[in-house]
């Protein structure tokens, strides 16, 4: 089991979150963007930058992901995609992604995205917030019991 990051608009304190569940877990980490990303030094973490362009980092993700991976992503396209390849996607907000709701939440971004196509001002999701990182830590971390390594000793 591996953790991929969406990480081009990933919060800095997910991903600090993320870095420390690491090295905690003992499990993969990688980062996946289109700029340069600096991680901590760990043989847990590591990033892949990939060129320029539209969805070219969400390709490559469904490239690595697989079944019983974890996918961190706030694109409900490529949550679509992760759970199509039997991985599981949370958002940073700590909100999973299913089966059961990911066809309703392509449904809103379609309208969202046709009403901002003839110029109505939809607004922005919400500042992210305090809430939202906790409830992302506590997500993460039941995640990480019941599918991750078990940590060895004091490493």
């Amino acid at each position: 089991m591996q953790v991929l990051v969406d990480a081009d608009a990933c919060p800095v304190v997910i991903k600090e979150m993320l870095f420390r569940a690491a090295r905690r877990a003992q499990v993969q980490v990688t980062l996946v963007a289109n700029q340069y990303l600096r991680t901590p030094p760990s043989p847990f973490i590591k990033s892949i930058q990939v060129p320029s362009g539209f969805d070219v980092a969400d390709e490559r993700i469904v490239e690595l992901v697989a079944s019983g991976d974890l996918v961190i992503t706030a694109d409900i396209p490529l949550a679509a995609a992760v759970l199509d390849k039997d991985a599981h996607a949370l958002d940073p907000r700590g909100n999973w992604f299913t089966r059961e709701n990911i066809q309703e939440r392509l449904t809103v971004r379609d309208v969202m995205d046709q009403l901002r196509g003839v110029g109505v001002d939809t607004g922005g999701p919400a500042p992210f917030s305090t809430r939202d990182s906790k409830t992302f830590a506590g997500q993460l971390d039941r995640f990480l019991a019941r599918h991750g390594k078990p940590p060895r000793g004091n490493e």
